[in-house]
């Protein structure tokens, strides 16, 4: 079961709702910078309405071309209510806080998408268990050919949903502070304290039978 992939070079496609109204200089229509936030985020939060208000849940995602994949219990209300509207879903990697000489110029440097779109319940067995994968593997490279796959009794239970990748909006901000002029010679430090992100030491369950090692998919990861 191979993912597909898309080309990078397609630029995307410009909406009423994706639109900037300001910063302007931050958007970019590179299809390639999307592909890249979503490829290395793990959680995403998916945006709805439902019973009447607004609700945003955090959750697993997975990306197959230009397909972005949501999962769920079959009885959540968030997946319930896609079927009635469109969804806002959103990935956003925060690098490091700006430090300006001002406190109005402070800042963050970041990378951000927001996708548009009726999501679409899947309901093919062989879809259905792509999209499965591809959330797996998104969190964990290795994994799906590792542990046990779900049982009929476990896909009753999980519902699948499949995004397009057609209408979404991408900004990013990289570099330093940008202060008023008057300020340079303020005696005040600027600059970004960079934040990283990095995986810590496996820690195995405490039911995990003697003789079990970390898989190397897994503990090469550090």
């Amino acid at each position: 079961m191979a993912f597909t992939t898309s080309p990078t070079g397609t630029p995307l496609s410009s909406t009423p709702r994706t639109r900037l109204g300001r910063s302007k200089e931050r958007a970019s229509d590179d299809r390639g910078d999307l592909y890249d936030i979503l490829d290395a985020g793990l959680i995403c939060h998916l945006g709805v309405v439902a019973d009447g208000g607004p609700m945003v849940v955090p959750t697993g995602y997975g990306r197959d071309g230009d397909t972005l994949y949501l999962h769920g219990s079959t009885g959540a209300r968030s997946l319930r209510a896609t079927e009635e509207s469109d969804v806002c879903v959103t990935v956003t990697h925060l690098d490091g806080i700006v430090l300006a000489r001002s406190v109005f110029h402070h800042s963050v440097n970041y990378r951000s998408a927001m996708i548009y779109g009726r999501a679409r319940l899947v309901t093919g067995e062989e879809e259905r268990l792509t999209g499965l994968r591809v959330l797996t593997e998104r969190l964990a490279p290795g994994q799906w050919d590792y542990a046990r796959l779900p049982n009929r009794k476990e896909l009753a239970k999980t519902a699948v949903l499949a995004l397009p990748l057609d209408e979404a909006s991408v900004k990013i901000r990289r570099g330093g502070p940008v202060d008023e002029e008057e300020d340079y010679d303020l005696p005040v430090w600027a600059g970004v304290l960079p934040l990283v992100t990095q995986w810590g030491t496996p820690v195995p369950d405490a039911a995990l039978r003697e003789g079990i090692d970390v898989p190397v998919h897994i503990g090469g990861r550090r």
